[in-house]
């Protein structure tokens, strides 16, 4: 069972990233990664989301009729963004603004609804709440790494403080932000798809022996 648990998370983090692997949820990560914090605050929206989304579709798996499915978990998920909203709206009403649009977006993020799909509506609540856990952690870290990417090179600072003055104007447009999401992308693919061959190459090779019969 640790097993288990410790692959779903690295799944969901890691392996599968939704944003730098599966190339989900792109709207906010083109949008909201012109500074670290605002993914960090995404992220944990996104995380909370998740993690109850997830949870409570797997709680109702058995009782939501297949046909109608996919409503009833848009509907879930549009209940927990509600609820996020109205906490931010009310006690932190500048993030609010700050994440804008795209706050409400999360209904139809499609990192939230795959995972309730694939994953919740096929497990139990615990598998349910760390696969929610993992991918909105994954998604945080993405995001907020090209945050911190664009904001040190548009802005010359990292969470609001002064690094360079050198700045790049192009990090802070649209280009820049597609830009930066394209060699994040290829980045993982480089570093993770290196880390997976030497690990291959590592289980694969032979054992060389002497001839009288001891390794190497």
């Amino acid at each position: 069972m640790k097993n288990d648990y410790k692959k779903i998370a690295f799944d969901g983090a890691i392996k599968n990233n939704p944003t730098l692997k599966l190339v989900l949820g792109t709207c906010p990560t083109l949008a909201l990664t012109t500074a670290a914090m605002n993914g960090i605050y995404m992220g944990l929206a996104v995380t909370f989301v998740l993690i109850c989304s997830n949870v409570l579709v797997s709680l109702l798996r058995k009782a939501i009729p297949k046909e109608v499915r996919i409503p009833a978990f848009v509907l879930i998920i549009a209940t927990f963004v509600t609820i996020v909203r109205l906490i931010l709206d009310y006690f932190l009403p500048d993030l609010n603004d700050i994440m804008g649009l795209y706050l409400p977006l999360i209904v139809v993020n499609c990192i939230i609804l795959a995972r309730a799909e694939s994953f919740a509506s096929k497990n139990g609540i615990l598998p349910s709440a760390l696969d929610g856990l993992a991918n909105g952690v994954g998604f945080m870290i993405a995001l907020t790494l090209m945050g911190a990417f664009r904001e040190v090179l548009g802005r010359g600072e990292i969470f609001g403080f002064k690094v360079w003055n050198f700045t790049l104007d192009f990090f802070g447009t649209s280009a820049g932000a597609f830009f930066t999401y394209a060699l994040f992308i290829a980045l993982f693919s480089l570093i993770y798809g290196a880390i997976a061959d030497r690990k291959k190459d590592k289980a694969f090779s032979p054992v060389l022996k002497e001839p009288n019969g001891e390794a190497e």
